[in-house]
């Protein structure tokens, strides 16, 4: 049987470099690649690639028109903690707020939701 892992998550932006740091200096990853166009974050068991896409629209959120095409899910232990640290560091607190209390959405600085949660297993 073929073994199949998944290897690297690779999110659109207009600024890679921006995206790239953000995501690494939050996971505790570190940038292995950098040009204009891409960026690779090298994390513990996978990459995070930010990638630049022409004409780039943010996702619009829970309402809109540009959908979220994607989001994260990160484990954590302090979710106000963690929170902090992810606005520190770039990232919005989501006007919508669905699961308060057990998870927390926040924006990355290219518009992509992301949820901050204690209520996933290890």
């Amino acid at each position: 049987m073929a073994s199949i892992r998944l290897g690297s998550v690779s999110l659109d932006c207009a600024d890679p470099k921006l995206l790239g740091d953000f995501w690494a200096a939050l996971l505790g990853g570190e940038v292995a690649f950098s040009s204009d166009g891409f960026v690779a974050v090298k994390l513990e068991r996978l990459w995070l690639s930010a990638v630049m896409v022409e004409d780039y629209e943010p996702p619009t959120w829970p309402r809109g028109a540009v959908p979220k095409q994607i989001h994260l899910d990160l484990a954590v232990d302090d979710l106000e903690a963690s929170e902090a640290e992810a606005i520190r560091l770039g990232a919005v607190r989501a006007d919508e707020q669905p699961g308060e209390g057990r998870f927390t959405v926040l924006i990355d600085p290219a518009g992509h939701p992301f949820c901050l949660s204690t209520q996933i297993p290890d």
